[in-house]
């Protein structure tokens, strides 16, 4: 029995001895174990300490490529020899390229100025306008007006028909424009007899047409001046 028990012992501890040989007879022979563990040990936390992979030899780097200009550079451009002199003495280029003004200073007042202020105070009329609006109009029309006599004063332009023509329309404007303020202010006072009359609503349109008229005929005068 004894010896029974001694086999049974024996075969144990060679099965485990066996077993533990195999297990160890697997690892590569090649590597180190032992330092491989000091070496993980020793880098934690120092990052991947291997051999990366050369990714730049599949890319090629970008070249910055010159252009040149496709007009020819001039040496001289700021030279006298290379800038042509204006021909001041072509009449073709003085008449078309230049396109001097042929109006008198006089006809550029009358054509830049009054006559666009005279056609506005036309449309206030025609549209019926409020007094506030007719009054502005006529009011930048008349120190048009006092400015173009002071300007012209003594000169010949102050005798032309059409410049007497504009000092008398200039005085009529005023007197409309200040009949339609007072209306606006004494009309609700006044009766449409005696003196309160001239407020009334249908003598001051009436009064309007006859400005119109004359207007009218003011702007043929000017634009047949020359």
């Amino acid at each position: 029995m004894k010896k029974l028990l001694v086999l049974i012992i024996a075969l144990s501890l060679s099965v485990t001895s066996c077993f533990a040989w195999g297990w160890w007879g697997k690892k590569d022979s090649t590597k180190d174990y032992s330092s491989n563990q000091n070496i993980e040990i020793e880098n934690q936390g120092s990052g991947y300490v291997g051999t990366l992979p050369d990714v730049t030899k599949n890319f090629k780097t970008t070249e910055i490529q010159k252009i040149k200009p496709t007009f020819e550079e001039s040496k001289n451009f700021n030279s006298s020899d290379e800038i042509k002199p204006i021909p001041t003495d072509n009449p073709a280029f003085v008449n078309i390229m230049l396109k001097h003004d042929k109006r008198s200073p006089y006809l550029n007042d009358i054509y830049n100025d009054i006559l666009p202020q005279l056609e506005n105070i036309l449309q206030c009329i025609d549209n019926n306008k409020n007094v506030q609006i007719f009054n502005a109009k006529v009011f930048f029309f008349n120190k048009t007006v006092e400015y173009l006599q002071e300007k012209y004063n003594g000169k010949p332009e102050s005798n032309y028909t059409s410049f007497l023509k504009l000092l008398e329309l200039n005085t009529h404007t005023k007197t409309i424009a200040n009949l339609r303020r007072e209306a606006e202010k004494y009309r609700p006072y006044l009766a449409y007899t005696g003196s309160g009359y001239l407020y009334n609503e249908n003598v001051i349109n009436q009064q309007l047409e006859y400005l119109k008229t004359e207007i009218q005929d003011t702007i043929v005068i000017l634009r047949d001046e020359h």
